[in-house]
């Protein structure tokens, strides 16, 4: 592994020629997004807080927000497509399944970002424009990122609604109990094999993304499949964007995979951070979410080299938990299996105690579980 040094959070900020305040939503294009809104309720524990559709003048989609704290998703499904937007999700929902057609950031001044990412080299896709309603100005603007996935460009400082212009509040679909998770901690994207540079150089450019850190060769590969991954984050860390590509291995990599099912590039798996892994993953299974499973081999050793940690290794085990340590403390993290019936989107839950890592010391236990479930589909 390597890693590139970068400023300090001050010093990034000021020089940052794209700041940014975080992620705004991750943007779901599903086929059928009053389910999709009631799973992500239950299993998810996310509160609905906003729709658009029919009963309030969209005749064309059907779209609900779910927030976690500082995290929101918004799902949505076309009804009766009439314009270039609702054909390309309902063409997006027939080649890829459901999956992530938007990775949006807040920023402080769209206009200026989205100049910045053009001169650039960006693709822009909707010059800069306003949306108003009784709550406010939102400014909006989005450029492409890999695949058919956009970065919406969101600036709502003059903006206190719901989630934008046109959606009305929601009341819950269920009560919510307990929050299960606070952020999106990263979003993970893979590309096709020979393209995560030409990607990792995008984000420095457009964006002025630093590079966190590098996975390569055994770091990150098994007996039978490996990959290459790459972090950009922006100079303060608040939005971090790891990317993967396949590497020539013996079987199919987990990335492979996904490329074929999903049809392309795309975002592969969201992290959400929590404070409190054991809770959230015991309310969750009991909800009906399905992890990947670790062998008990994996606890063995795991605290010789890991060390004290808030949640002891018995718990970690019976969980299934994984864990790691690096220079600047440690971290506890499991993955869900895909979340729909093609092996392609996931999601990760992950506790930081100091540790700015992705779970390096887990690559291969969490390689080898994923490899076991291909096996299982006939794709490894």
């Amino acid at each position: 592994m390597t890693e590139t040094m970068d400023h300090t959070p001050g010093t990034a900020q000021q020089a940052d020629p794209f700041p940014v305040k975080g992620m705004d939503a991750v943007v779901f294009a599903v086929g059928n997004a009053k389910q999709a809104a009631h799973y992500y309720s239950t299993a998810f524990g996310m509160k609905l807080v906003a729709y658009r559709g029919p009963e309030n003048g969209c005749r064309e989609t059907a779209s609900y927000v779910l927030e976690s704290g500082g995290a929101r998703f918004v799902f949505t499904s076309v009804i009766k497509p009439a314009t270039d937007h609702g054909r390309f999700l309902a063409a997006h929902v027939a080649e890829h399944g459901d999956g992530v057609v938007d990775l949006a950031i807040e920023v402080p001044d769209a206009r200026a970002a989205y100049a910045h990412a053009v001169e650039h080299g960006a693709t822009g896709l909707e010059e800069p424009h306003e949306s108003k309603d009784e709550n406010g100005t939102v400014v909006l603007a989005a450029i492409a990122t890999y695949g058919r996935t956009r970065h919406t460009l969101v600036e709502r400082t003059g903006y206190d609604g719901p989630y934008l212009p046109g959606f009305a509040a929601a009341d819950p679909i269920v009560e919510p109990g307990p929050r299960r998770f606070q952020a999106i901690d990263h979003c993970v994207g893979n590309v096709e094999l020979g393209k995560m540079n030409d990607w990792v150089g995008f984000y420095n450019d457009v964006m002025g993304f630093t590079n966190m850190k590098e996975f390569v060769g055994d770091d990150i590969a098994t007996e039978y499949s490996a990959l290459m991954s790459k972090v950009v984050a922006d100079g303060t860390k608040k939005v971090k964007f790891p990317i993967n590509e396949p590497a020539i291995a013996k079987k199919k990599s987990q990335i492979d995979e996904y490329l074929e099912f999903y049809g392309g590039p795309g975002v592969q798996h969201i992290a959400l951070a929590t404070n409190d892994i054991v809770a959230t993953v015991r309310a969750m299974r009991a909800a009906g979410v399905q992890f990947l499973n670790v062998p008990d081999s994996y606890y063995d050793t795991l605290g010789e080299w890991v060390g004290d940690t808030r949640v002891p290794i018995d718990e970690l085990r019976e969980l299934k938990i994984l864990a790691d340590r690096d220079e600047d403390g440690y971290l506890l993290q499991i993955f869900t299996k895909p979340v729909q019936d093609r092996p392609t989107v996931f999601f990760e839950m992950i506790e930081r105690h100091g540790s700015m890592g992705f779970g390096k010391g887990n690559f291969k236990a969490l390689f080898e579980a994923i490899e076991r479930e291909q096996a299982k589909r006939g794709n490894l």
